[in-house]
């Protein structure tokens, strides 16, 4: 049945196959890219986009209907979708076993050419600029931050998956004069298990598509945050030829669909972008239900992080602030890489908390990201919300921590919290320790003899260790500190900031409770979700039982 949605096209996959990153486009006035965009703008705030359940590729309404609105603009709804009840879950989980095992025997050409048009797909004018708007109105960005990850991002990691498998399968044993011998990749037995974030359209596609690029079927819970631009994904998928069935749509109520799939014996794999406390609870889950499996669940998770900036006072301060303004406060500190606690010399923190004043008070708009010179908009949601404004309101009345900058929130129109800038005293207050996920980085003032010990707090104030940077001009001090940080990052920037990472670049993950680091963007990814069938064929008949030493 599926070798009928299959269609050549430009991009076409073979062992050689290679690629590079996906240019990103400028938007300046004028461009035929903003036009484009701000067409699709037009056309998605006009309306209320009806959003279904998919399964097996038909649409369903269940009677629990919910709304996305505008995080900006929290009274304008922006999308009208429905939850995936009990009996619906269940159905898409045992329609997701039975398509696996056809979907895995189509040629790895044939499903890795799928992916490889829905690139194509995303990357032109039409996809593309839904993607970023969508992206925009749903999830607060900018055009800039809504193009590199919705357009972008997205396209390289279909395409560079590609590239990795493509690499992978270069590989055969060693064959003999008695045998031959080679080695197949297949999907896992079972369903993959899909539970994607808010804050990067991108990485809901990846976590859908990888599992599948590699032979499996998915049950995928797209962040009810991120609703409309995971639909619009998931149309292109459909528009470059993925069968039905292959994944299945299902917006969740996260207890119920956690529940659900750690109850299913044919559970394979999670893969999940999320909380550390929700990775932790799905994670006892699976282990409460261990017994039932038919193969032991592969979990597959990036959570949180505390991600810092460690300034030595050798470091180059221009860069220290414009990385920490773009690291703290682009997308309102929502990244998982957001830098949000900072280890500055005294000897440069007059002038560093000077600069970014000057910045954040009278350079930055916050603003609707509809306005293209906003640097960064509202954050998510009123959960969201609540939750930064907490720990402002902490800072406050704390006597160890100072709001040096900003500290204002407003929630009247939007979810708009100000880009806040906290000093503390002690190096182990909870706003070094916490993660905040939100515009609000902390700044812990040291000394500048005690740098050696400085580094010590960095390693062990955190439970999280997802990204750093350490800014220094000093080259042996710079990696005798990377060499010290070793076990502190996943993804470590020197003389950078701690976000940016890009596909094949710079891998992304974190260990500690920050994830298991399996690298997404990176050549070993995909083959989490692979169980590879090493095949020995005997050219001839087995004779005798006896060696020949017995002779």
């Amino acid at each position: 049945m599926y070798r009928s949605c299959f269609r050549r096209y430009a991009s076409t996959f073979s062992l050689r196959y290679t690629t590079k990153n996906e240019p990103i486009l400028d938007y300046r006035q004028g461009s035929k890219e903003l036009k484009q965009v701000q067409t699709a703008l037009d056309e998605y705030k006009s309306k209320v986009t009806r959003i279904p359940c998919i399964v097996d590729g038909k649409e369903i309404w269940t009677s629990n209907t919910q709304k996305q609105v505008l995080p900006f603009d929290h009274k304008h709804v922006l999308a009208e979708y429905c939850y995936a009840d009990g009996p619906l879950l269940q159905k898409a989980i045992e329609s997701a076993v039975q398509n696996q095992y056809k979907w895995d025997l189509l040629p790895i050409e044939q499903r890795a050419n799928i992916f490889l048009k829905a690139a194509d797909i995303a990357a032109d004018f039409k996809w593309r600029s839904r993607l970023v708007a969508t992206t925009m109105l749903g999830q607060g960005k900018t055009v800039f931050q809504a193009e590199i990850d919705a357009a972008c991002e997205l396209v390289d990691f279909w395409r560079f998956n590609a590239q990795h498998l493509a690499s992978a399968m270069a590989y055969q044993p060693i064959s003999t004069k008695d045998s031959d011998n080679s080695y197949i990749h297949r999907g896992l037995e079972g369903f993959v298990a899909t539970i994607s974030p808010f804050n990067f359209t991108a990485i809901g596609g990846n976590l859908a598509s990888a599992p599948a690029l590699m032979g499996n079927t998915v049950v995928w819970k797209p962040s009810d945050t991120a609703l409309l631009s995971s639909y619009v994904v998931y149309q292109i998928l459909e528009e470059a030829g993925l069968p039905p069935g292959v994944i299945q749509f299902v917006p969740s109520q996260g207890e119920e669909f956690g529940r659900k799939i750690t109850q299913s014996p044919d559970l394979a794999a999670i893969t999940f972008t999320g909380s550390t406390k929700t990775f932790k609870t799905l994670w006892k889950w699976v282990a409460d239900n261990l017994d039932n499996y038919r193969t032991f669940p592969r979990l597959i998770g990036e959570c949180g992080g505390k991600n810092f900036h460690l300034v030595h006072p050798t470091a180059d301060l221009t860069t220290v602030v414009n990385g920490t303004v773009r690291s703290s406060f682009e997308y309102s500190g929502q990244k998982c890489s957001a830098c949000s606690r900072l280890y500055i010399p005294r000897s440069l923190s007059k002038e560093f908390f000077s600069q970014m004043k000057t910045i954040l008070t009278d350079q930055l708009r916050i603003d609707t990201p509809l306005k293209f010179d906003t640097f960064t908009s509202a954050v998510i949601d009123r959960a969201s919300f609540n939750r930064i404004k907490a720990y402002i309101d902490y800072a406050r009345s704390s006597s160890s921590a100072k709001i040096v900058i900003g500290g204002e929130y407003d929630d009247s129109v939007g979810y708009y919290i100000q880009p806040t800038v906290i000093e503390v005293t002690d190096s182990k207050d909870k706003l070094m320790k916490e993660e905040i996920f939100g515009p609000v980085a902390t700044v812990y003032v040291y000394d500048d003899n005690k740098f050696d010990e400085t580094v010590d707090l960095v390693n062990q104030t955190s439970n999280y260790a997802l990204t750093g940077s350490i800014f220094c001009q000093d080259k042996k001090i710079l990696e005798k500190t990377r060499q010290r940080l070793i076990n502190a990052a996943g993804n470590l920037y020197l003389n950078d900031k701690s976000t940016g990472s890009v596909v094949n670049q710079q891998p992304f993950g974190g260990a500690r409770l920050s994830g298991t680091n399996d690298k997404a963007g990176g050549p070993h990814y995909i083959f989490r979700f692979s169980s590879p069938l090493a095949i020995k064929n005997m050219k001839e008949p087995l004779k005798t039982f006896k060696h020949v030493s017995m002779e």
